[in-house]
């Protein structure tokens, strides 16, 4: 039975021309990548005793972390079943499922197949990453544009192999694998040989992205950041330098939203980098203060990036994935929630009257489209949202909060 609400939120928004149905049904076909490492707060499952690097840092001690793929696959599995439609998982190379220990520039699929079997029975897309933090020939926080050759070559090989990996989980799980290529590159005080450095980290990529593969297979995305601890002075892989590289090496370009200033719109460099790359990475997280990932809101940046998703027609170009870690709060929490922030924030998005605000603006008519902007706001949202939940049978409202503390109940004794 419909619930009256979602009737008359439906009567609501057909008053000015928007049909809940169909932005029902879209928000149904968009796939979020979920990230792993939000499970076990970017340990993964190698081993390596080393520091993150490059500003990676999971603060906090709440009980329940995972502790093997196994617990992992378990929280994943939780977590999928309370956010609505069919998602992606993003993996992280540190997150082997493997008995052997083998070193990072002698990984094979074989080490993730666990993962894809995973997958195919959850009906889930996988996505990829090399890992270059975390390791001791990444504790100068220079891999790919390090001085000594022996340590670009290791790092050099971690990528390919990655590619070679990624590559075959896109052939396996019939759907494009996205392999994210981030660095922690970069230098505490102000250095000398930022020139040097880039060209380092440009002939490591080159070197690293020679072997062409199928885009049905494998998608090449990489990643910018502003700078974190260690590398407050230079980030070698710039906004700026990614921007050039993803331009003249036709690879896709991630925008991390906790990469940038907090007082950056990152919302609007979508449609100014869409007019140069074809498809476009989105890493989805809160920065707060210095550089940070923090669990994703639904506040005026994330509705802000959804719009311009939903208005510049950017969705089908548009790869959306989450990185945020917290653990200070539930980390099963904190993925339902910041996966479902960012489904409400394409809901509203796709709940509004677009070409009627597009003509208002066409026609220079800023007052109007003032006027509009501020009255669809009060449009019942939370209704369809709702119906949303409901048809996607999932939880919503107190029974979410009441099968999330169950369920976080459950893992509180993993120390």
């Amino acid at each position: 039975m419909t619930r009256p609400d979602y009737i008359a939120a439906k009567d609501a928004f057909g008053h000015w021309g928007v049909d809940t149905e169909a932005a029902l049904e879209r928000l149904a076909r968009i796939p979020i990548s979920v990230h792993c490492w939000q499970g076990d707060d970017v340990v993964g499952f190698e081993g390596v005793t080393a520091g993150s690097g490059g500003g990676i840092q999971a603060t906090g001690n709440y009980p329940g972390r995972a502790r093997t793929p196994d617990e992992l696959r378990a929280d994943l599995e939780f977590a999928y079943a309370n956010i609505p439609g069919k998602h992606r998982l993003n993996l992280h190379a540190s997150y082997l499922d493997s008995d052997e220990t083998p070193e990072r520039d002698a990984l094979e699929y074989k080490h993730f197949a666990p993962w894809v079997d995973w997958a195919k029975e959850n009906g889930l897309g996988l996505d990829f990453n090399p890992t270059f933090f975390a390791h001791p020939k990444a504790d100068d926080n220079l891999t790919l544009s390090h001085p000594d050759k022996g340590i670009r070559d290791f790092w050099i090989r971690h990528g390919e192999i990655c590619r070679e990996i990624a590559a075959r989980i896109g052939t396996e799980m019939g759907s494009p694998c996205v392999n994210n290529i981030w660095v922690p590159d970069g230098y505490k005080d102000i250095p000398v040989g930022r020139m040097a450095a880039r060209e380092r980290l440009e002939a490591s990529l080159d070197a690293m992205l020679a072997k062409q593969f199928d885009k049905a297979q494998l998608l090449d995305a990489v990643e910018s950041k502003l700078f974190g601890l260690g590398v407050e002075a230079c980030t070698v892989g710039s906004h700026e330098f990614y921007l050039g590289y993803a331009i003249r090496k036709n690879t896709l370009l991630c925008l991390d939203m906790g990469h940038f200033h907090p007082t950056e719109n990152i919302a609007d460099k979508l449609s100014a980098v869409a007019l140069s790359v074809d498809e476009i990475l989105l890493h989805v997280s809160r920065p707060m203060r210095w550089d940070s990932d923090h669990v994703i809101l639904l506040n005026d940046d994330i509705l802000a990036m959804a719009q311009e998703l939903v208005f510049g027609d950017l969705l089908g170009r548009t790869h959306i994935g989450l990185d945020f870690f917290d653990a200070t709060i539930s980390r099963t929490a904190a993925w339902v929630v910041g996966t479902r922030n960012m489904q409400k924030a394409l809901l509203r998005a796709l709940l509004q009257p677009v070409e009627m605000l597009q003509a208002k603006e066409a026609e220079l008519n800023f007052s109007d489209r003032f006027i509009l902007t501020e009255e669809l706001k009060d449009l019942p949202y939370g209704a369809v949202w709702e119906t949303f939940c409901e048809r996607q049978s999932v939880p919503s409202g107190v029974t979410l909060l009441n099968t999330l503390n169950t369920y976080q109940a459950s893992v509180a004794d993993r120390k």
